[in-house]
């Protein structure tokens, strides 16, 4: 992750979402689209949820204490869950509730030509929140595909940034054409569709928020790359023979526990042994610089029966 956990895409989503939730409130009550609301308070449920993501990274920074010996990283974990399901209840439900009742109860639109502009500036802005999240995002996605960096991020942050921002601007299309639509054909049940799809696309984006981040909740392991690099820096092929066992766990998204059992060669005395395990730690973490804790037991290799 980058410096501060993305925190140059947070701020530039938290701005654009203030501004868009305000002009978006307006335009509801100007023209009464059910839509329009519905985006107005995805958007109020995106600028809570980025400052709940900035208020994570500021209680991930407190120092480990007696009562959490490894520190407190993990908030960012659990903020960012909490983000998910603040999308899912005020975003998708609520959507989801306005556009059965429009449905049930439309309403002529008043003004639409309105809710149009409004929704062409927002969609602007959105586009700037979601360009300063991919940039943000690509030195830290490599080769992956989007998608692979959303599953497969241990730092929380920039796929939930990069996930709100693709739902808004998929969102603003939905409410875009349910307005278009019900100004084409005079007919308002298609502003209650858009609203209807609009919470339906929360809906999922926060289901997948909700899984991948309490899967980081309860503690994710090294990746496969890591992994590797770490077993291959903690053998030196003539003290340590072979790594016995490994167990790796995220503590945050920038720290990595890393307990290993490890085979070392007969004979050697306990200086030796204890200078072994200093440079094996030494070499880990030039290779994998997250991985801070490291704890390694000494023992020999026995085939098993």
């Amino acid at each position: 992750m980058s410096a501060g956990g993305g925190k140059k895409a947070i701020i530039a989503a938290l701005t654009a979402n203030a501004g868009i939730a305000v002009a978006k409130f307006v335009g509801a009550a100007i023209t009464g689209s059910a839509s329009m609301l519905a985006e107005a308070v995805h958007s109020v449920a995106d600028t809570s949820n980025q400052g709940l993501l900035l208020f994570g990274q500021k209680r991930a920074e407190k120092e480990a204490d007696q009562l959490h010996p490894f520190g407190y990283g993990r908030n960012r974990y659990f903020y960012s869950f909490i983000v998910a399901l603040v999308l899912f209840t005020l975003g998708s439900i609520y959507a989801l509730y306005e556009g059965i009742h429009k449905v049930q109860h439309p309403e002529e639109l008043k003004s639409p030509i309105v809710a149009i502009v409004i929704l062409l500036i927002a969609i602007g802005l959105e586009t700037y929140s979601f360009m300063t999240a991919v940039k943000e995002s690509r030195p830290l996605k490599g080769k992956s595909s989007w998608w692979r960096f959303i599953k497969t991020s241990r730092s929380p942050e920039l796929p939930v940034v990069l996930l709100e921002d693709t739902g808004a601007l998929i969102g603003l299309v939905f409410a875009f054409f349910g307005v278009g639509l019900t100004m084409l054909t005079d007919d308002p049940v298609w502003d209650a569709i858009g609203t209807l799809a609009i919470g339906a696309l929360l809906g999922v984006i926060a289901i997948i928020l909700i899984i991948e981040m309490q899967s980081l909740l309860i503690g994710e392991g090294a990746t496969p790359e890591e992994d590797g690099k770490i077993r291959s820096n903690l053998v030196d092929g003539h003290r340590i023979e072979r790594v016995i066992h490994l167990k790796t766990q995220y503590l945050g998204p920038e720290e990595i526990l890393v307990a290993a059992k490890l085979a070392f060669t007969p004979g050697l005395d306990i200086g030796q042994i204890a200078n072994a395990i200093d440079e094996a730690e030494s070499r880990v973490r030039a290779a994998v610089p997250a991985a801070r804790v490291i704890y390694l037991e000494p023992d020999l290799y026995r085939e098993a029966n």
